[in-house]
């Protein structure tokens, strides 16, 4: 159960914001083998003085438009599967919203599955063997 969450500088349209949460529910399914109906997105706009990064950290050249994902998940996945997810996100971003990919910034956040509780005060990967 991947809990995605989504920042970026404030004044898009409500689609962009929508194909930014497809693009990425996408690209889980297909390199990270996430089931199609496990979507948990979080999506929101700061103002520019409140999403704050280094224009040129590393040598990347970021513009306004830069977004952060940050995506926790169960952990073991292969850093193959892992790089190619980052890979297809920003082509994905690029192709269909013109997003630089320099402007695509991702962070994956690794838990063991007993961190996780979807409802009813239950750990049920904990105690499913899922």
């Amino acid at each position: 159960m991947p809990l995605v969450r989504i920042d970026l500088i404030e004044g898009k349209t409500d689609g962009y914001r929508e194909q930014i949460g497809e693009i990425v529910h996408q690209a889980m399914i297909d390199c990270l083998k996430v089931p199609k109906d496990d979507r948990f997105q979080v999506i929101s706009q700061h103002a520019k003085n409140a999403l704050r990064f280094d224009p040129n950290y590393l040598g990347i050249r970021r513009s306004d438009d830069c977004i952060f994902l940050q995506i926790t998940l169960n952990s073991g996945r292969t850093t193959e599967m892992k790089q190619k997810f980052y890979r297809t996100v920003a082509d994905g971003l690029h192709q269909r919203l013109k997003l630089r990919r320099e402007d695509v910034l991702i962070s994956l956040v690794e838990v063991e599955k007993e961190n996780w509780s979807f409802g009813n005060g239950e750990a049920q990967y904990a105690t499913s063997g899922r």
